[in-house]
């Protein structure tokens, strides 16, 4: 194999490292996945669930461009809620808890499927440079695979020290070797390198937890699939339950923090601040007496429950012990300890918005690597990334990127790439300044053409497109011709302002106390109108005001994202602009007017005066 050159080589099977392969090769190019393990590829390393508030509306716009995670999740979920069901659409979440074995199972059987796609089982330990470009990869026994873009996809291997205590080892994960050959090449190239932790609970046997005594946590009625590709969820659906600490809990960790990894000093890196230990969450918010634990059941053939609330880095005797005082967990049996990791990663900031490394072009990032947390958003910089070195690869000029006022996707990018992290950063509907627009129902309207001019989703997910666009917008159409008498509607006692002598269809769906129902007596033809189809046109004229405003905003947002920067300008030579303002933007080296904006620090005056300089 090291005498064929590949188009594109991801290394690492997780989560960005399969988006990332996928969507290389359904662009065209020739790829290679390297792999630790082929049995691990698409391992759900942490919690066996995807999506939530913010990473559902990532794993939509992932489905909706081609990607895998979507389609995988329907056939391995095993219970489907929609979060914040109740509030407005903006900021529902879909989330689904998997069966472990099964997600494997589908994610590996696509790869395997994929046209254009060769996976290896080896390890990664080096970079092949012919002069200053990089040329390809080196594997642990010094063999050199030649490829035209690489794409790093490390996830917590580089580097990676596990901690139970002061107990450590060296690894990516449990029961995986860790990388340490990558980042030395990588602090050659001048990249900046950091540490980060992140940490999964202990493992429990649910055949010796006592579920009779514990608050049940039931699935949605009728399970709402993530793939606009899934017609009907067909798996069977489970239950998961919730217990909670207590003070007798919170003392035992207390009196035991001298012995946890994270507060003696054994760990530096900076942990997820929404994904808190539970050491974490006793410091943090110490006047709480009581934290929720949701206990999720790992898979439909298998005892094991992942305690969702206690990861930690405290010693498996002290974990036992905390973990004996929840209710319903007195007598549970563990069956894997709790550990941190703590790991390397690239300062994102190094990355343009299409996650190549500005200063080794043709290498991308993806995934936790860049600073991120969750496998939903490693998933969709993986996809980002494997369609952009594909396309460079080929030599094609077209780039591939999404902005702030396009998806969640490039809110994500944005953020990384122009304020750096310093904690993993994990993906929430608050981050959109867009958000009434970056809905997750409406992900396909919103991606699914662009996906397809570039080449990274298939005809037949784009006939499907088409289709449904064609029938929302047949129905929009209808529903504003449609009218109604102010008469009728008071006749019907429906109480609405009588500010006209008629009411479209399309307008009293607007109004929140007036239901489909009552809409089909005036208009029976709506019956026949497909549910996803009513929905979309229910959200536009119920919040078609706010819509316009936003639209109007994005507009302008437009205009400072279409004002190109040149890479090589000398910020030094700008009047007007301080050292502090000339050591940012050197830094980031923003594309646009509009990422020099939003560089934490960079002032109006001092756009004003980038402007200035570009114009002349």
């Amino acid at each position: 194999m090291q005498n064929i050159c590949f188009d594109v080589i991801v290394v690492g099977g997780g989560h960005a490292g399969c988006e990332a392969c996928a969507a290389a090769a359904r662009v065209g190019a020739k790829t290679l996945l390297i792999t630790h393990k082929k049995s691990t590829i698409g391992e759900m390393s942490c919690n066996p669930a995807i999506g939530g508030l913010g990473k559902g509306h990532l794993v939509r716009e992932i489905d909706a461009l081609g990607g895998l995670m979507a389609q995988v999740i329907d056939k391995a979920g095993i219970q489907f809620r929609m979060l914040n069901a109740s509030k407005g659409p903006a900021v529902r979440g879909p989330r689904a808890q998997a069966d472990r074995d099964l997600y494997k199972k589908y994610m590996q059987e696509a790869l395997i499927s994929q046209k254009n796609l060769t996976i290896l089982e080896d390890a990664v330990e080096g970079l092949f440079f012919d002069g200053n470009i990089l040329g390809g990869v080196v594997l642990q026994d010094g063999t050199t695979i030649k490829a035209k873009t690489i794409i790093l996809t490390s996830g917590t291997f580089l580097n990676g020290i596990m901690f139970i205590g002061h107990q450590t080892s060296i690894g990516g994960r449990v029961g995986d070797v860790s990388c340490s050959g990558i980042t030395p090449y990588l602090k050659n190239k001048g990249l900046k390198i950091g540490r980060l932790k992140t940490g999964t609970p202990a493992r429990l046997d649910g055949k010796t937890i006592n579920w009779n005594i514990l608050d049940v946590q039931s699935g949605d009625d009728v399970p709402q699939p993530f793939s606009f590709l899934t017609e009907k969820i067909t798996n069977p659906q489970i239950n998961c339950h919730i217990t909670h600490t207590n003070e007798k809990t919170h003392q035992i960790i207390r009196d035991n923090f001298s012995k946890c990894a994270l507060f003696s000093g054994l760990i530096t890196g900076i942990g997820p601040r929404y994904c808190p230990s539970i050491e974490d969450k006793l410091v943090k918010f110490a006047d709480r007496t009581s934290h929720q634990i949701f206990l999720e059941p790992e898979g439909l053939n298998t005892d094991v429950v992942y305690p969702n609330g206690i990861s930690t880095s405290l010693p498996a005797d002290v974990q036992e012990q905390f973990i004996h005082t929840m209710k319903g967990l007195e007598n549970v049996d563990i069956i894997r300890p709790a550990y941190a990791i703590e790991y390397d990663y690239v300062d994102p900031q190094e990355l343009d918005n299409r996650l190549s490394v500005k200063k080794i072009p043709n290498l991308f990032l993806a995934g936790q690597i860049n600073g991120t947390t969750g496998y939903e958003e490693a998933a969709a910089q993986g996809l980002v990334a494997g369609v952009n070195a594909a396309l460079v690869s080929m030599g094609r000029k077209d780039v591939f990127t999404i902005d702030r006022s396009e998806g969640y996707i490039g809110v994500m990018i944005d953020d990384l790439i122009t304020k750096g992290v310093d904690e993993p950063y994990r993906m929430f509907t608050s981050r959109s300044e867009y958000r009434l627009f970056l809905r997750a129902d409406n992900a396909d309207m919103r991606l699914t053409e662009k996906g397809w001019q570039i080449g990274c989703v298939d005809e037949n997910r784009y006939s499907v497109f088409k289709e449904k666009k064609t029938k929302i917008d047949a129905f929009r159409d209808f529903a504003k011709s449609q009218n109604v008498k102010f008469s009728d509607l008071q006749s019907m006692g429906i109480e609405i302002s009588h500010d006209t002598s008629k009411r479209s269809a399309y307008n009293l769906m607007s109004y929140h106390d007036v239901s489909r129902e009552t809409i089909k007596q005036i208009w029976p033809d709506i019956s026949n109108v497909e549910t996803s189809v009513y929905e979309q046109v229910e959200i536009e004229a119920r919040y078609s005001g706010y819509i316009k405003r936003q639209l109007a905003d994005i507009e302008v947002f437009k205009k400072d994202e279409n004002l190109h920067l040149q890479e090589n300008i000398d910020y030094s030579q700008i009047g007007g602009l301080s050292r502090e303002m000339v050591a940012k933007l050197s830094k980031v080296k923003p594309s646009t007017i509009g990422e020099a904006s939003r560089i934490p620090g960079v002032t109006p005056a001092a756009i004003t005066a980038i402007l200035g300089y570009v114009k002349k």
